[in-house]
């Protein structure tokens, strides 16, 4: 999708970095609404489909996150692994909630915890509901086009990052890299055998 925060849309100098509140009013609840984003930037991808590492050319990115709209779903497998919820559901100002996942590669039986994280935000129930009748519409009596509405609400708006990585808005300097100096030290196992000349 670019390299950082769709470019093309954004002016020179800004970068993609909404807070949890603005994701879930600005982005999550125009796509439950069926309403236009603007700017239209975050991409609908199928979780189920993508490894966390394969996001980087699907999800919009901004600075070290990766963005991207997804069907809710209890079912977090993936192609090499699955995610994991850790913790309890947060709320986000009476407006949605707040899920946290690990991802583990391999199977549910025995997999390995990754350092990848990701925030999954939903709408609740009542701000889904009173976004539909602020969108005009009215409750349907027809079995199947309510269904149809419910299925709207069943959207989540993801953030995933690695957790090794800074998760702070990204800087002009991010190829800084470590010294053969600062390399070695940070390889020692005890820092206490380490001794300075005098």
């Amino acid at each position: 999708m670019g390299e950082d925060a769709g470019a093309g849309n954004l002016p020179p100098g800004f970068r993609f970095f909404p807070s949890d509140e603005e994701l879930l009013h600005h982005f999550l609840r125009q796509k439950a609404s069926m309403l236009p984003c603007h700017p239209d930037i975050i991409p609908t991808l199928d979780l189920l489909h993508f490894d966390p590492w394969d996001l980087h050319c699907k999800a919009l990115k901004g600075g070290k996150y990766w963005y991207f709209f997804s069907h809710r779903t209890e079912n977090r497998a993936t192609p090499n692994g699955y995610w994991k919820q850790v913790g309890v559901d947060e709320f986000v100002k009476d407006v949605g909630m707040k899920k946290t996942l690990i991802f583990y590669v391999g199977d549910a039986s025995g997999g390995m915890k990754t350092n990848w994280i990701m925030h999954e935000y939903c709408l609740l129930d009542s701000e889904a509901s009173s976004s539909s009748r602020s969108n005009g519409r009215k409750p349907s009596r027809k079995k199947g086009q309510a269904k149809a509405e419910a299925a709207n609400y069943r959207w989540v708006v993801c953030r995933v990052y690695e957790s090794g990585h800074s998760i702070q808005p990204c800087s002009q300097d991010e190829g800084m890299e470590l010294s053969c100096l600062d390399e070695i030290f940070l390889s020692f196992d005890d820092y206490d055998e380490v001794s300075l000349p005098k």
